[in-house]
């Protein structure tokens, strides 16, 4: 990406089924869910939506070789996506196993997300 317009953070949990797709991907919808870019367009190359660039790095504690990243850039509507990983994130017990909601454990998975948006 040659110019951040600017980064958006969140985070995002999955309580029972230790899901680090569903607990990333909404922390990639908790960074951008109450945003609007109006005049986006306007400071992109040839002003068009394709031309956006965003970066979705994750911070996630377990499971990396699980993430389905394809459903995480499903999440972002517009441009060209990519998507970092690194380790951090938080897995704590949730206090319960529920097998009703495919509990392996009693893990909940914590997700950060830093939304880069830029071109």
């Amino acid at each position: 990406m040659d110019q951040v317009l600017f980064v958006q953070t969140g985070s995002g949990i999955d309580v029972h089924g230790q899901n680090i797709t569903k607990a990333a991907t909404r922390a990639v919808e908790n960074a951008i869910w109450y945003n609007s870019m109006p005049g986006i367009e306007k400071f992109l190359p040839e002003q068009k939506l394709e031309n956006m660039k965003v970066i979705v790095k994750l911070a996630l504690p377990l499971d990396r070789e699980k993430l389905d990243t394809a459903k995480i850039k499903e999440a972002i509507p517009y441009g060209t996506v990519d998507v970092e990983l690194t380790e951090g994130g938080m897995a704590t017990s949730s206090g319960i196993i529920l097998e009703d909601k495919d509990d392996e454990n009693d893990l909940m998975y914590i997700v950060n997300a830093a939304v880069e948006v830029g071109y």
